[in-house]
Parts: C-alpha cells; structure tokens; sequence
C-alpha cells in the first residue's frame, strides 16, 4: 500500500502546488480566483482515484473493500493536501505583502460598491484580524488544509464506494 499511497499521493501534490502556484499571481479576491483555485484542487484529486484502482488492481487483485479502499484515498488526500499546503506556506512566507493583497481587496468592493462607511469600518477592522490571525503559521496551516482536504475526502468516499469489489 506505501508505494501506490506515495506515488499517487505525491503527484497529486505537485498537481495541486503547481496549479495552486500558477493562479497566485492573480489572486485579487475574486470569485475568478477562488474557481481556479478549486479547479486544481479537483484535478489533483482525481489522482485519488486513480490511486484507489491502482491498489484494487496490483495489490488487491482485482478486490477491494470499501474500508481499505477509504484508507488508501485518505491517506494519497493526507499527502496532497500536505504537499498544497507546503507549496502556500513558501508563497505565504515568502511574498510580504500578498496578505494585503488578498484580503484589502474586500474593503476595496465595499468602498468601490458604495457602502456605507459603518459597514467598510467593520469590515476593515475584520480583515485585520484576520490578517493577524493568519500570520500565525499553525493557523495558516490549518486554514490552507481546511481548504484542499475535504475536496480530497469527498473524492475518497466517492473512489471507495465505486470501486470496492468483492
């Protein structure tokens, strides 16, 4: 099970720190970014699937439970969502500045919109707290693993229960 959870679970990594690298220079807080984001999320997760025929295939002959089946998945979604966060942390860490560039571009639709200045004062003051929040690198791990894992073990439980065989 380690060969095939290492090899599937590294090359969805790189897929999903590739294309997750590629869209950073047009995060602007738009819901363009956020598709494109996900997008590569949901690519590098069908690897996962793949993954799970792999060792139903070569390992199971041809045999799987839905139990071995959710174990294996899970843990090539545990090295892909590691692999995503690595690659953000490097970007987070690495680009002063791309925090304000992320997250100031709320207030700026609130001013841009109109907003009455009450609610771009409330927002503003909930960015900056969240920036400093997300400065802590325990948190930005959490929030970026928030971010791709799910996507992975919905994949998981969808590759389970479509390939298990008895």
């Amino acid at each position: 099970m380690k060969k095939t959870v290492l090899t599937y679970g590294l090359i969805s990594g790189v897929i999903a720190a590739v294309l997750m690298l590629a869209h950073v220079p047009f995060m602007d807080g738009s819901n363009k970014a956020l598709i494109v984001g996900y997008t590569g999320i949901g690519l590098s997760a069908l690897l996962i699937f793949f993954g799970v025929r792999s060792y139903r295939e070569n390992v199971g002959n041809g045999k799987i439970s839905f139990g071995r089946g959710l174990a294996v998945g899970i843990l090539i979604a545990l090295i892909s969502a590691a692999c995503y966060v690595a690659a953000w942390e490097v970007v987070y860490f690495s680009s002063p500045g791309i925090a304000d560039h992320i997250f100031d571009k709320q207030v700026e639709e609130l001013k841009a919109t109109g907003a009455p200045q009450e609610k771009i004062d409330e927002t503003a003051r909930e960015v900056e707290s969240f920036k400093k929040l997300y400065a802590n690198p325990f948190v930005n791990v959490a929030f970026t693993f928030i971010e791709a894992f799910p996507v992975g073990l919905l994949m998981t439980l969808i590759s389970a229960v479509i390939l298990r065989r008895k």
